[in-house]
C-alpha cells in the first residue's frame, strides 16, 4: 500500500491528472455557481412579476363585485381562479387585518398577523404611501410540506367611487381599504433549480473523468515511454558511454530533448577528456614547482610530494615529515600541519633546517586542509620556499641600516624627515632631540611648523616647499625658548613617500657673536670718528663760550647790554646747546647695542645721517664729498641704525684709503680726490654706489674683502670687522653688496635692496 502511495505521489501521470482535474473542478464549480445563481435569480424574477400580474388581474376582476358589494361574486372570482395550478391561497383582507374573502372558506372572518402578510408596510406610515415597490410587497414563506411558497399583497385603494358608494360607505380621508394576498408555490421551480444543479455536477464529473483518462493515456504514451527511454540512456552516459543513442520515436516536443541528451553525452566526453588532460597538466605543475610540495597524512607520513621537494630532501615514501625536514626523531614543537589538522585553516611562518650537504637553511611555509567528499580533513598539503639566500641579504640589509642610522644620528647638525604635504615629522636625529629638548621622546608625528612663532607660520610654511636655503628663522622649542637657526631643505624619497630633508643649524650663539663683534665695530668707527666729533662739538661750544663771557664781561663792567643782543646771545646759546645735544644723541644711538629690526626705510635719509656724523671730520681732511641722490626713490625694509653703521664704515674705508694714497705719493690734497654717493633705482631694485678715487683694492685681496678680521690696512688701524659686519648687516636687509675697481682707479662699492611689496609688513629678527 505505501509503494503504491509513493508511486502516485512520485508519478508524473498522476500529478498531471491532479493538476488537470483540480483546474478543471475549480473552473466548472466556478461557472456552475454563476449560472445556477443567475438562474435562479432569473425563475425568481420571472415568478414575482407573473404572480404579480396575477394579482393586478385579480385586483380587476374583483373590482366591480367590490363596487356593487357583491361578495357571491367575489367569492366565486377567487375560487375560481384558485382552481388554477400554483396558486396556495388567495386572501383579501381588510384594514384591520380581517380576512373578508379566501379560496379557503375555513379563513374567512379571521385576523392575520399584519407583519407577516407585508402589511406593515402602510400600518406604521400614516398617512398610508401612494406608492409602494413590488420588493417591499413579496415575501417568501416556507410551506408545512417543505416546499417555498411566494406571496404578493397587493393594496385596495379608497377610490373616489367607493366613498360615493350606496352599498359601503368610507370616508374620503382613508387611504387603503385593505390587501389582496396572493400566495403561488415555488415547487416546480425549485425542482428545475434542483435538476439543473444535478445536470452540471454530473457534466463536471464526466468532464473529469474523461479529461484524466486522456491525460492518463496521452502521458502514457507521449511523455513516459520516451522518458523512461531518456533515463536508459542517461544511465548510459553516467557509466560512461558517451556515445549513446537514444531513440525516441518520431518528432515531437520529448525528441528535441533526447537530442540534447546525446549532444551532452558528447559535450561530457569531451569536458572528461579535457578534464584527463588538465589532470596530467595540473600533475605536471605539481611536480615542476618551483616550490616544494609534500602532502602528509594525519601520522605526519609523506603520501606524495613534488620533483622541487625529492630533489632537495631525497625522501621516501612512508618517512616522517619532521625526519625529512629537520632530522629529527619526533614531531617538532609548534607544528603548522597539526593546527591545519585541528581547526582547518591555512597556516603561514618561518622555520629552518638543515640542507641534505648539511648547511643550515630557511623556509617559508603555508599549510592547508585537503578534504573528502564529504568535508572531513583527510590530509593536509605543506607548501615551502627556500628563503636563505634572502635572510642573507637581510641581515646585510639590516646592518646596512645599522651603519646608515648610526651616521644620521651622528650627525652634527640636526635633521628632520618631514612629509612633503603635512609637514608631519616622520623621523628625526639625536641631535635634534637634544636641540629641541625632547626629553628622550621621540618628535615622530609632531608637526615641523609648530616650531614656527605662530604670526610667522604662514610665510615660513610657503618657504619650507619652495625654497632650499632659509636663512636666519626664530624657531621655539619644547620649553617655549626661542633660537635662530638656518635650515637647509632637500625633497628626498623616505618609505616610498615624498618627504623634504631638512638640516637645522644653530646660529644663536654666532648671531649673539656678531652683535658683540657689531658693537666693538661700532666702538671702533666711534674711535676712528672722535677727532672729527670732538671738533664738531667745539663748534657749539666755541658759540656758547664766546656769548657767555661776552655777558660776564659786560656784568662784570657794569655795562648796560641791548635788549636785541642779549637775545640774539642767549638765541645762540640756545641754538647750539640743541646742536651738541643733538651730536651726542646721535653718537649714543649709534653706540647702544639694538636688536635686527627691518622697517620701512627712506635710504636717503640714513645717508644724511651718516653725513651729519661724518661731514666735520672729512672738511677737516680736506676731502670733498658728492652725492648724487634720487629723490624719487621707494622705501626698503631695512634697520635704520645698522644701515648706518654700513654707510659710516664704507665712508670711512673711502677715507682712509685716500689718506693712504696721499701717504703712498708723498703729497697732501691736489682738489682731484673725492668720495662720491650715487643714488637711484634700476630693475625694480634700490641702488647705492659709494665710490672714491683713493689708493684702490689689490685683485688678491678683492675676494677676502668681506671675510672676518681680513683687512689692507697696516696693523693698528683697522680690525678686519668692518665690511665683514657691513656684508652681513646688508643680507640681512634682503639685499646684497659688490665691490668693484674702476679702470681710473679707487674701488665702487654697490649695495643693491629689493623694493618690498605694498602688502608686506615690517619684520622683525630677536
Amino acid at each position: 500500500m505505501n509503494h503504491l502511495l509513493d508511486y502516485f505521489r512520485h508519478s508524473l501521470v498522476f500529478r498531471l491528472i491532479f493538476i488537470v482535474s483540480l483546474t478543471v473542478v475549480l473552473s466548472i464549480s466556478l461557472w456552475a455557481f454563476v449560472n445556477v445563481r443567475n438562474f435562479k435569480a432569473r425563475n425568481m424574477e420571472t415568478h414575482i412579476a407573473s404572480t404579480d400580474r396575477l394579482s393586478n388581474s385579480i385586483k380587476l376582476g374583483t373590482h366591480y363585485a367590490m363596487m356593487l358589494n357583491s361578495r357571491d361574486d367575489i367569492n366565486q372570482i377567487i375560487n375560481n381562479i384558485a382552481r388554477q395550478p400554483g396558486i396556495e391561497n388567495i386572501r383579501i383582507y381588510n384594514k384591520e387585518g380581517q380576512i373578508k374573502f379566501t379560496n379557503q372558506p375555513h379563513e374567512v372572518e379571521q385576523f392575520v398577523d399584519i407583519k407577516a402578510v407585508a402589511c406593515d408596510i402602510c400600518h406604521k406610515m400614516d398617512p398610508a404611501p401612494s406608492t409602494i415597490s413590488l420588493e417591499e410587497r413579496t415575501r417568501i414563506i416556507q410551506s408545512s410540506e417543505g416546499h417555498r411558497l411566494l406571496g404578493i399583497v397587493q393594496p385596495i385603494r379608497n377610490d373616489p367611487g367607493c366613498a360615493t358608494s350606496d352599498c359601503h360607505f368610507h370616508s374620503e380621508d382613508q387611504t387603503i381599504l385593505g390587501a389582496l394576498d396572493v400566495v403561488v408555490s415555488l415547487k416546480e421551480t425549485d425542482a428545475q433549480v434542483v435538476k439543473m444543479e444535478q445536470g452540471v455536477f454530473s457534466l463536471a464529473f464526466f468532464t473529469i473523468l474523461i479529461t484524466s483518462v486522456i491525460i492518463f493515456f496521452t502521458t502514457l504514451f507521449f511523455v513516459k515511454k520516451p522518458i523512461i527511454k531518456l533515463v536508459e540512456g542517461t544511465r548510459r552516459i553516467a557509466s560512461g558511454d558517451y556515445e549513446a543513442d537514444i531513440d525516441i520515436g518520431r518528432a515531437h516536443e520529448i525528441q528535441p530533448l533526447g537530442k540534447a541528451i546525446r549532444q551532452m553525452g558528447k559535450k561530457i566526453g569531451a569536458h572528461q577528456a579535457a578534464l584527463k588532460k588538465q589532470k596530467n597538466e595540473y600533475q605536471a605543475l605539481f611536480e615542476n614547482a618551483p616550490c616544494m610540495i609534500a602532502v602528509q597524512d594525519k601520522n605526519f607520513r609523506l603520501i606524495q610530494y613534488n620533483r622541487a621537494f625529492k630533489e632537495r630532501f631525497d625522501p621516501r615514501p612512508g618517512d616522517y615529515c619532521y625526519s625529512v625536514y629537520k632530522g629529527l626523531d619526533h614531531q617538532c614543537p609548534d607544528c603548522p600541519v597539526e593546527k591545519t589538522f585541528a581547526d582547518g585553516q591555512s597556516h603561514y611562518g618561518e622555520t629552518e633546517g638543515v640542507g641534505r650537504k648539511g648547511q643550515k637553511k630557511h623556509w617559508i611555509f603555508i599549510t592547508a586542509p585537503m578534504r573528502d567528499e564529504n568535508g572531513d580533513i583527510v590530509a593536509g598539503m605543506e607548501m615551502s620556499i627556500d628563503i636563505t639566500q634572502r635572510r642573507h641579504l637581510e641581515q646585510d640589509l639590516k646592518k646596512s641600516e645599522e651603519k646608515y642610522h648610526a651616521i644620521f644620528n651622528n650627525i652634527f647638525n640636526p635633521v628632520f624627515v618631514v612629509d612633503q604635504e603635512s609637514l608631519e615629522i616622520l623621523d628625526c636625529n639625536i641631535k635634534a632631540m637634544d636641540l629641541y629638548h625632547a626629553g628622550g621622546k621621540t618628535l615622530a608625528g609632531k608637526l615641523f611648523s609648530d616650531f614656527f612663532p605662530r604670526e610667522d607660520q604662514a610665510d615660513l610654511i610657503r618657504q619650507v616647499k619652495s625654497r632650499k636655503e632659509i636663512s636666519k628663522v626664530q624657531h621655539i622649542k619644547a620649553d617655549g625658548r626661542k633660537i635662530d637657526v638656518d635650515m637647509w631643505v632637500a625633497p628626498a624619497q623616505y618609505s616610498g613617500q615624498n618627504v623634504f630633508l631638512i638640516t637645522i643649524n644653530d646660529i644663536t650663539q654666532r648671531l649673539e657673536t656678531e652683535q658683540h663683534l657689531l658693537h666693538a665695530s661700532k666702538m671702533a668707527t666711534l674711535g676712528e670718528m672722535s677727532t672729527g666729533i670732538a671738533h664738531e662739538l667745539n663748534q657749539p661750544l666755541s658759540v656758547i663760550k664766546s656769548s657767555a663771557s661776552f655777558c660776564l664781561r659786560k656784568i662784570h663792567n657794569q655795562e648796560p647790554v641791548s635788549e636785541e643782543i642779549f637775545h640774539k646771545l642767549i638765541g645762540k646759546i640756545d641754538i647750539n646747546v640743541d646742536r651738541a645735544d643733538k651730536i651726542i644723541q646721535h653718537m649714543r644711538q649709534f653706540a647702544r647695542k639694538s636688536d635686527i629690526r627691518l622697517v620701512r626705510t627712506r635710504i636717503n635719509d640714513v645717508i644724511q645721517q651718516t653725513f651729519d656724523m661724518l661731514n666735520q671730520q672729512l672738511k677737516i681732511r680736506g676731502i670733498q664729498v658728492l652725492w648724487e641722490k634720487n629723490h624719487a626713490l621707494p622705501e626698503i625694509l631695512a634697520d635704520p641704525d645698522r644701515l648706518e653703521q654700513v654707510f659710516i664704515n664704507l665712508v670711512m674705508n673711502a677715507k682712509d684709503a685716500i689718506e693712504a694714497k696721499w701717504e703712498a705719493r708723498g703729497s697732501g690734497d691736489d682738489g682731484k680726490d673725492r668720495i662720491v654717493i650715487h643714488t637711484f633705482v634700476a630693475n625694480d631694485k634700490v641702488v647705492v654706489q659709494v665710490s672714491d678715487t683713493g689708493i684702490g683694492i689689490r685683485k688678491e685681496a678683492k675676494d677676502r674683502l668681506f671675510e672676518p678680521f681680513f683687512t689692507t690696512k697696516e696693523v693698528g688701524k683697522g680690525t678686519g670687522l668692518g665690511l665683514s659686519i657691513s656684508y652681513g648687516i646688508v643680507k640681512d636687509c634682503k639685499g646684497d653688496i659688490q665691490v668693484d675697481t674702476p679702470p681710473d682707479g679707487g674701488a665702487k662699492f654697490t649695495l643693491i635692496f629689493p623694493v618690498p611689496e605694498a602688502t608686506d609688513e615690517d619684520i622683525e629678527y630677536a
